[in-house]
């Protein structure tokens, strides 16, 4: 194990045990659910989108589940704000996984990218590109 990856459990531990925009947004633009199943974790996700109505202001999560799904929702809690809805809709588990910065087992990947989904597709709803309830990572 490398120096660098210590470094990045340290810091995916520090986002679990105090997740950085944690709670819900007062008056969101849009707001979305999601679970995983398999590990038990939700997640919620609140955005407001700036005057424009295409770029992130704001992002909240709340929720429970395992460390990487904590952590990686407060990572994106981070760096969504600035984005654009597009912007969005095009981050894929590379850079979710990038982002946590540690190589991540096929089992935990669903763990990870939770957030990111349930992000993604609140903006859909909003945009009207589809009609889901709940975001699943069970496809």
């Amino acid at each position: 194990m490398s120096m660098g990856s210590d470094m990045y459990r340290e810091q995916i531990l520090d986002h679990y045990k105090n997740p950085r925009n944690y709670g819900e947004l007062e008056d969101p633009t849009f707001s979305h659910v999601g679970e995983n199943p398999m590990c038990g974790d939700e997640i919620s996700v609140d955005v407001v989108l700036e005057g424009d109505g295409e770029t992130i202001e704001y992002v909240a999560f709340s929720g429970d589940g395992c460390a990487i799904s904590q952590a990686s929702a407060s990572l994106l809690t981070q760096k969504l704000p600035g984005m654009s809805l597009d912007e969005l809709a095009e981050m894929d588990r590379d850079d979710v996984t990038e982002m946590l910065g540690i190589e991540i087992s096929p089992m935990r990947i669903k763990c990870a990218v939770l957030a990111e989904k349930v992000a993604q597709d609140g903006a859909e709803i909003y945009r009207g590109e589809t009609e889901i309830e709940k975001t699943t990572t069970e496809d």
